[in-house]
C-alpha cells in the first residue's frame, strides 16, 4: 500500500510521511475523498478554516506543488496527483489505500458471515482491523479532515463488533476479554461493546465481573446522558443474573454447527423397542449411553440412528469417532481420540496441546455449554473412553463396543442381541425387494437364518438378490446352505458372517478377487485407486476397474469420491482369504510394493517441502512403479494430510514385515508432516519404531538420524534434557564415523537446545563450531541458520557487540544467498542486540523492517519474537497500554506456531505491562499460571521472570514473600547465565 491513513499519515509504502503542515492537510483531504475532484473552496477552508489570506489559491497551488516533488522523491508518479477546473484529486489503484483495503476486507468478512462460514469471516476482519495504526490521520487536527475522519474510525470499530460477534459464536471468549475492555476503556458510551465484553466475561466464568460491567456502563449511561441503558443490555444483564446465558447467549450459539456423524441409513429394520427406550432415557435426562453386542450386530447402525433422532435436542455439534477398540489397527489412545474430536470440532492441529492432561482438558473445555451428540464407536475398553467423558448435563455421549464395559461407572449399558427372526425378514425384504420375498417366505426365513440374524450379513445376501433378478429367493438360500466358514471366530451359532460375505466374493471376477484379498493387507482406514494397483501391481484403469466391481457386490464402501473403505469384518475376511489363498512370497512381495510406493511419494513430496534437508536423507532406489509415483506426488501436502494415519500404519506394517530399512527411512521422510503437521504422537511413534529397526540393522548412522529427529519432538515439547541426551548420542557417532556434514547439522542443533536450555556458553560454542564447519564446506544456507542460531544465543547471554557482528554477518550471507527469511531473521536480531545496548532510534527502525520480513514470509514465532521487542522498547518509554497489545499479538502469534516456550515469554512480558499499568492482581494471577507451566516444562528462564514479576508484584504487600520470590529468581538467572541477573540483585537490595 502506498497511502496509509488509518493511522499517522503515510506515504509511499513505508514509514514515511509529509512533514509540512498545510502539505499534509491536503494530503489528507486527497485521500478522505480517493478518485474523486476535491473542489478549490473545501481545500482552502480545510486548510485556513475561518481565516483564508488573499493568497490562499496561490499558496495551495504551492502545497500542490510539493506534494508532487515529495511523491517523485518517494518513487510515486507525480501524476497521481491530478488537476481539475474545480480541484484537484488523487489517483489511486486497487491496494494504494490502507482505508480502501480496509474497506474490502469488511465487505469480504460479511460475504463470508452471511454465507455461513465463520472462520473465513473471522479471518477477513481480523486481517482488515490488522491495518489500523492508531486514528484515522492522527496529529491532523484540521477541523475537515477530522469530521471524515471521524466516519471512518466509526466504521472501524463497526467492523471489530461485527468480527467479536463472530468470534463470541466460535467460543474464542477467552481471547476477547483483554482487547473487548480496552475497547469499553476507550468507548465507554457504545453499548454494543459493553454487552460483548460482558458474554465474554460470563462465558469465561467471571459473571460477577460481567455484572461490574454492567454496573460501570449504567452509572456512565446516568451521569453523562441522563438515560438508563438500552433494552438489549438490560435484557443481557437480567440473563446473567438469571444464569441461563450458557444456554442462550451468543458465545454459545455456533452459527455452523458441527454434523459429522454418519448418514442414518434410510432403511433401518427392527430395533424399533430399543431404539424407543433410548430416546425415552435420553429425553428423561441420561447421557451416557453404553452399547455392546458381538460383531456385525448393528451397534453402529443403531448408535446413528438414535443420535440422529435425538440431533434436535443437540443441535451445536454431532461428533463420530471409530476408536478401533476391534480392528487390525491398533486401539486409538485416549489422547489421538480427543485430538480427533478436537479437530472435528474446527480446533487447528497447532492448537491441540501435546501434553495429555491439556488435550484431554481442552476437549472438555471444548464441549462445555455445546449442546452436542458424541458417538465413541468400537470402543476397546472402559479405560479408553472414561477419560472422554465430558462434565455436565448438555452432551450426551453413546458408547459402542464388542465388549461391555464393565468398568465404567456412569452410562446404562444395553447389550444388542440379533434381530429377531421376523425383522431380519423385514431387512431382507427391504433391501432384495418386498414382493420378491414376500412370494418365498419360506426361503426367506431360511436366508435369514444362515445369515445369523446379523444385520451386516442380511444386507450382503439381499444386495446379492437385489443384483441378481432372475435368483428365486431358494437360490440364495441353497448357496448359503453349502457355503464354507474361512472365519469360524465370527459364527452365531451354527450360523457364520464368512458364509454372506463368501457370496459376494464369489460373484466378482477374479482380478476383483485377487484386489479384494490383497487389499486386506493394507493397514490403512480409507485406500484410493492407486493402492491396489501398487498392491496387485496392475495399471491404474485396471485397479479402478477391479474397485468398482467391488463396490457393486458391497465388499467395499465408496465412501467420497476416490476414496474406498472396507469395513473391519470385510478386511478380517479378505486377510484370511489372502493368508489361504496366496503365498508367503506373494504377499510378502505386495506388502513391499505397497510399502515402496507410500515411501516413494512421501519422499518426494518431503523434498519439496523440507528445502532445507540434506538430499542424502531422501535418497532411496527408484521406485517399483514410477507411474504411480509420478500420478500422486503432485497432490503435494493434501496427500500426506490424507493419509497420515496410513503412513504411521505402514512404519509398523515395515518393522513387522521385516522391512527394516523401509521403516526407518519411512519416519524420516514422513517428518516434515509430521512435525509442520503439529502430530507430534505420530512423529514420535513412527521414529521410536524407525530407531529399533536402525538398531536392529546394526546402522548406526540410521540410528543418529532417527535419534536426531526424535530430539525435534524433544524440542518442541520443551523437554530440552532429553533432547540434549539425544542429539550428545548423535554427535558421539557423527565424529565416530567422520561424517561432517552429519555433524554440522547436529551440532547446529544441540548448541541451539543447549541455549534455550539456559546453557548459553555451551550452546555458544557448539553453534560456533557447527559454524566453521559449514564455513569450510562453503555452505551458505546452513551457515545462515546457524548464524542466526548463534546471534540469539549471544543476545540471551548478554554479548551484544559480538551479537551485532555475528547479526551482520548473518544479513550478508542471507543477502547473498537471497534468503528471506534468513534477512528478517538476522535484521530481527540485529534490532534486538541494538535495543539491548540502548540504541533504541535505530533498533525501532530495524524491528519494523524485520517485522515486515517476517510476515511476508510466513514467520509466525519470528513475527511473536518482535512483537514482543516493541513491547519492551514501548513500556521502557512509559508507554505501557501500547506495550500490552503488543505482548498480545506476540503471545496469538506463539499460539499460532505452536511455540510454548514463546508463549511463555509473550505471557511474562504482559505481566509486566499490566503491572505498570497499575493491575496488581491482574498481572500477579498471570506470573503465577506462567510460573505453572515454566515449571512444568522446565524452563528455568521464564520461571525466573515468573518469579521475577511476582516479588515486583509483592513488594510492598508482602515483603517477606517478594524477597523469597526474587532470591528463587535470582538463583536461576545465574544457572541459566543471563544479564536479566543485575534488575534482580537490585531488587533485592531495595527490598532488604
Amino acid at each position: 500500500m502506498r497511502f496509509g491513513i488509518l493511522g499517522p499519515l503515510r506515504v509511499g509504502g513505508g514509514e514515511a510521511t509529509v512533514t509540512a503542515g498545510r502539505d499534509r492537510i491536503v494530503l489528507a483531504m486527497f485521500l478522505l475523498r480517493p478518485g474523486l475532484v476535491v473542489p478549490t473552496e473545501d481545500l482552502i477552508d480545510a486548510v485556513w478554516e475561518d481565516r483564508p489570506p488573499a493568497t490562499a489559491r496561490t499558496q495551495l497551488q504551492i502545497c500542490v506543488s510539493r506534494l508532487r516533488q515529495r511523491f517523485a522523491a518517494l518513487g510515486l508518479p507525480t501524476v497521481t496527483i491530478v488537476t481539475d477546473p474545480a480541484g484537484y484529486g488523487i489517483r489511486i489503484e486497487p491496494g494504494d489505500l490502507d482505508a480502501e483495503v480496509f474497506a474490502n476486507g469488511v465487505e469480504a468478512a460479511r460475504r463470508n458471515a452471511e454465507a455461513g462460514r465463520l472462520i473465513e469471516a473471522r479471518q477477513n476482519y481480523r486481517d482488515a482491523l490488522a491495518l489500523w495504526r492508531g486514528p484515522v490521520l492522527a496529529g491532523i487536527p484540521a477541523r475537515s479532515v477530522r469530521r471524515r475522519a471521524q466516519a471512518l474510525d466509526e466504521q472501524r470499530l463497526a467492523a471489530l463488533e461485527d468480527c467479536v460477534d463472530i468470534e463470541l459464536r466460535l467460543r474464542r471468549a477467552p481471547e476477547l476479554v483483554d482487547e473487548l475492555t480496552e475497547a469499553v476503556e476507550r468507548e465507554p458510551l457504545r453499548e454494543r461493546l459493553r454487552g460483548q465484553l460482558m458474554l465474554a466475561l460470563s462465558a469465561v466464568g467471571r459473571h460477577a465481573d460481567a455484572l461490574a460491567v454492567y454496573r460501570e456502563g449504567r452509572r456512565i449511561y446516568a451521569e453523562e446522558l441522563g438515560i438508563e441503558p438500552g433494552a438489549a443490555l438490560q435484557e443481557l444483564h437480567q440473563r446473567i443474573l438469571a444464569g441461563d446465558l450458557a444456554l442462550s447467549g451468543p458465545e454459545s450459539r455456533v452459527a455452523a454447527p458441527v454434523r459429522a456423524l454418519p448418514r442414518a441409513i434410510s432403511d433401518f429394520t427392527g430395533r424399533q423397542q430399543t431404539v424407543a427406550r433410548l430416546v425415552r432415557e435420553v429425553e428423561e435426562g441420561s447421557r451416557v449411553q453404553l452399547v455392546d453386542g458381538m460383531a456385525g450386530s448393528g451397534k453402529t447402525t443403531l448408535a446413528v440412528q438414535v443420535a440422529t433422532a435425538v440431533a434436535g435436542r443437540f443441535p451445536d455439534a454431532q461428533l463420530f469417532i471409530d476408536l478401533h477398540g476391534h480392528s487390525d489397527r491398533s486401539p486409538l489412545s485416549t489422547t489421538v481420540a480427543a485430538a480427533t474430536l478436537l479437530r472435528q470440532l474446527s480446533v487447528p492441529a497447532e492448537r491441540v496441546p501435546a501434553d495429555p492432561t491439556d488435550r484431554l482438558a481442552m476437549w472438555r473445555s471444548e464441549l462445555a455449554g455445546r449442546r452436542a451428540v458424541v458417538v465413541l464407536d468400537n470402543a476397546a475398553d472402559a479405560g479408553q473412553v472414561a477419560p472422554l467423558l465430558p462434565n455436565g448435563p448438555d452432551c450426551l455421549i453413546l458408547i459402542t463396543s464388542r465388549r461391555r464395559l464393565i468398568g465404567l461407572d456412569s452410562g446404562r449399558p444395553s447389550s444388542l442381541p440379533v434381530l429377531d427372526a421376523d425383522e431380519a425378514v423385514e431387512l431382507l425384504a427391504r433391501v432384495a425387494g418386498a414382493e420378491r420375498v414376500a412370494a418365498e417366505p419360506e426361503a426367506a426365513m431360511e436366508v435369514a437364518r444362515r445369515c445369523g440374524h446379523l444385520p451386516l450379513a442380511l444386507r450382503l445376501a439381499g444386495a446379492r438378490l437385489a443384483h441378481r433378478p432372475r435368483w428365486r429367493v431358494a437360490d440364495l438360500a441353497e448357496r448359503l446352505a453349502g457355503a464354507s466358514d474361512p472365519l469360524a471366530e465370527l459364527v452365531a451359532g451354527e450360523r457364520s458372517v464368512a458364509g454372506a460375505f463368501a457370496l459376494s466374493y464369489e460373484q466378482v471376477s477374479p482380478l476383483a478377487q485377487r484386489v479384494f484379498r490383497l487389499l486386506g493387507l493394507h493397514p490403512g482406514q480409507c485406500v484410493d485407486n492407486r493402492v491396489p494397483a501398487a498392491l496387485a501391481d496392475l495399471l491404474l484403469p485396471q485397479a479402478q476397474d477391479a474397485l468398482d466391481e467391488l463396490v457393486d457386490a458391497h465388499l467395499v464402501e465408496e465412501v467420497e469420491p476416490g476414496r474406498y473403505q472396507l469395513h473391519d469384518l470385510i478386511r478380517e475376511y479378505a486377510r484370511t482369504l489372502g493368508a489361504g489363498r496366496e503365498t508367503a512370497d506373494e504377499r510378502r512381495a505386495a506388502v513391499g510394493r505397497l510399502i515402496d510406493f507410500h515411501l516413494q511419494v512421501t519422499a518426494s513430496i518431503g523434498r519439496s517441502l523440507e528445502t532445507g534437508a540434506e538430499p542424502s536423507l531422501f535418497d532411496l532406489p527408484e521406485p517399483a512403479r514410477p507411474d504411480l509415483v509420478a500420478a500422486t506426488v503432485g497432490l503435494g501436502r493434501a496427500w500426506l494430510e490424507e493419509n497420515r494415519s496410513t503412513l504411521t500404519a505402514l512404519v509398523r506394517l515395515a518393522e513387522n514385515e521385516g522391512f527394516l530399512r523401509q521403516s526407518w527411512q519411512f519416519a524420516r521422510v514422513a517428518w516434515v508432516s509430521n512435525f509442520y503437521g503439529g502430530r507430534l504422537d505420530d512423529l514420535i511413534e513412527t521414529h521410536q519404531i524407525g530407531l529399533r529397526a536402525a538398531e536392529r540393522l546394526g546402522d548406526e548412522e540410521a540410528v543418529a538420524t532417527m535419534l536426531n529427529y526424535l530430539a525435534s519432538a524433544d524440542y518442541r515439547r520443551a523437554r530440552f534434557a532429553e533432547a540434549i541426551r539425544r542429539l550428545e548420542a548423535v554427535v558421539g557417532i557423527y565424529r565416530r564415523l567422520d561424517r561432517p556434514g552429519e555433524l554440522r547439522k547436529v551440532l547446529g542443533n544441540l548448541g541451539t537446545a543447549y541455549a534455550v536450555d539456559g546453557q548459553h556458553q555451551r550452546g555458544i560454542e557448539l553453534l560456533t563450531e557447527s559454524a566453521a564447519i559449514a564455513r569450510r564446506s562453503g555452505e551458505s544456507s546452513w551457515l545462515s541458520n546457524l548464524l542466526n542460531n548463534l546471534s540469539f544465543t549471544l543476545i540471551s547471554h548478554g554479548r551484544y557487540d559480538e551479537a551485532v557482528r555475528m547479526c551482520r554477518n548473518q544479513m550478508a550471507v542471507a543477502r547473498q544467498a537471497g534468503d528471506l527469511r534468513q534477512l528478517g531473521n538476522s535484521i530481527g536480531h540485529l534490532s534486538m542486540a541494538r535495543h539491548r545496548r540502548g540504541e533504541h532510534g535505530p533498533a525501532r527502525r530495524l524491528l519494523l523492517v524485520g517485522l515486515r520480513l517476517k510476515r511476508r514470509v510466513g514467520n509466525r514465532y519470528g513475527e511473536g519474537e518482535l512483537l514482543n521487542e516493541l513491547g519492551m522498547m514501548e513500556r521502557e518509554e512509559g508507554r505501557p497500554e501500547l506495550a500490552a497489545s503488543l505482548h498480545r499479538d506476540a503471545l496469538v502469534a506463539m499460539i499460532d506456531a505452536g511455540d510454548l516456550v514463546g508463549q511463555c515469554a509473550s505471557r511474562n512480558l504482559l505481566a509486566r505491562t499490566i503491572f505498570d499499568q497499575g493491575d496488581v492482581a491482574s498481572a500477579l494471577d498471570l506470573h503465577r499460571r506462567v510460573l505453572a507451566d515454566a515449571e512444568r516444562l522446565g524452563l528455568r528462564y521464564e520461571q525466573a521472570r515468573a518469579l521475577d514479576g511476582l516479588a515486583r508484584c509483592l513488594r510492598h504487600d508482602d515483603p517477606d514473600q517478594a524477597r523469597r520470590y526474587a532470591g528463587r529468581a535470582l538463583a536461576l538467572f545465574r544457572q541459566v547465565e543471563t544479564p536479566d541477573q543485575r534488575d534482580t540483585e537490585k531488587l533485592l537490595v531495595e527490598l532488604g
